[in-house]
């Protein structure tokens, strides 16, 4: 048997405060542009399928219960205990949080309390540059404060984390702008946009990434499937390919996130570059029962010290639960399955999975 006693979630967020009825928490569950089909609901999904698998029972229900029942148990216990217990029975003992989404969700030392465990933060650089935006007056000012809040945010979070994919693509000019360059993207831009305005300059995105480059933390970029109405060709990794080169031998490690269904990109770059890192997480989330496979693709490419374990989650701790849950399932089913067959030795077999499920982590972000 393949044990992973510990898990570090390397990339997620934090739980909603409130409680749900039935359509709110489904569309947690599956973000969709629009309804499912007639006669079907979103827990009709892989993600939905493993809820109902493995949360349950954390609730003290049968595993595969009906969605009705599932919710009616979470509104009785409350959404305070439901959330420690869903947290607790995770087994994941360190979180790795992006504070950058809004809504009312827990922060890290909430995260950490609910679940018993230890959280850290993970700044996200475009919300960086909006709450500088909101109380600069000038171009000048701007740019100075925001060089001082990165700067100041890189002493205390574990890493910085870019949706530069989602917000313009990550097609993006490998080399870092020139300061002319950054003063005019950054004047249209403050112009141009009222209080909380989102940032999609791509001049000022390519700013951000090369000022986290130069704090020496490491950089989470967001690739792959994201939020409903994205452009996924956009988001491709392996449109990174120039910049990652451009930043070999800087310092800086850079983590894929999520990936899917460019996991086997993602895993590419990773075997290539030696600062490049992979995340397994919200891929296993969203193919649920076909877990095991889409691990095992990204195996075949990523060397095993590349590749970290996430669940990706926001909003529900049940998502916690599910990523934690099918990573297991599909390490102990990859890894056990190469054992049997002569390949691997259980031995081997071990020291990759504590690899994979803690020790790339505390290695790549410096928590040990």
């Amino acid at each position: 048997m393949i044990e992973t006693p510990s898990l570090v979630d390397q990339h997620c967020h934090g739980v909603l405060r409130t409680e749900l009825g039935l359509g709110t928490f489904e569309a947690h569950i599956s973000r969709t542009e629009g309804p499912p089909a007639p006669g079907t609901t979103l827990f009709d999904t892989q993600t939905g399928f493993a809820v109902r698998r493995w949360c349950p029972p954390l609730l003290g229900l049968e595993p595969h219960c009906a969605p009705a029942r599932y919710l009616a148990r979470r509104r009785e216990l409350g959404v305070l205990e439901s959330g420690r217990l869903l947290l607790r029975g995770s087994g994941i003992t360190t979180y790795l949080v992006d504070t950058g989404l809004p809504g009312d969700l827990t922060e890290p030392g909430e995260l950490a309390c609910a679940g018993a465990a230890e959280a850290r933060e993970i700044v996200r650089l475009e919300l960086l540059a909006e709450q500088v935006a909101d109380t600069s007056g000038t171009v000048e000012s701007f740019l100075a404060n925001l060089a001082e809040s990165v700067h100041a945010a890189a002493a205390d979070a574990v890493a910085f984390t870019s949706v530069a994919g989602v917000r313009h693509g990550l097609a993006l000019a490998p080399e870092p702008p020139g300061p002319g360059e950054v003063r005019g993207a950054a004047g249209r831009w403050l112009a141009g946009r009222g209080v909380g305005g989102e940032l999609s300059d791509p001049v000022l995105l390519r700013h951000l990434l090369w000022s986290a480059v130069a704090s020496g933390l490491p950089l989470q970029l967001h690739a792959g499937l994201g939020a409903p109405g994205l452009r996924i060709d956009r988001t491709d990794p392996v449109l990174l390919t120039d910049f990652v080169r451009a930043t070999a031998g800087l310092g800086t490690d850079l983590v894929l996130l999520h990936g899917y269904p460019y996991h086997r990109h993602a895993a590419h770059l990773a075997g290539v570059f030696p600062h490049v890192h992979v995340d397994c997480g919200a891929a296993l989330v969203r193919t649920g029962a076909r877990a095991a496979t889409v691990l095992a693709e990204i195996m075949e490419l990523a060397p095993f010290g590349k590749i970290l374990f996430s669940t990706g989650a926001q909003g529900l701790p049940e998502l916690h639960v599910v990523g934690a849950r099918l990573f297991r399932e599909a390490l102990g089913r990859v890894l056990g399955t190469w054992v049997a067959e002569g390949a691997w030795s259980l031995a081997d077999a071990q020291r990759v999975a504590g690899m994979l499920a803690s020790g790339n982590a505390r290695r790549v972000y410096g928590l040990d």
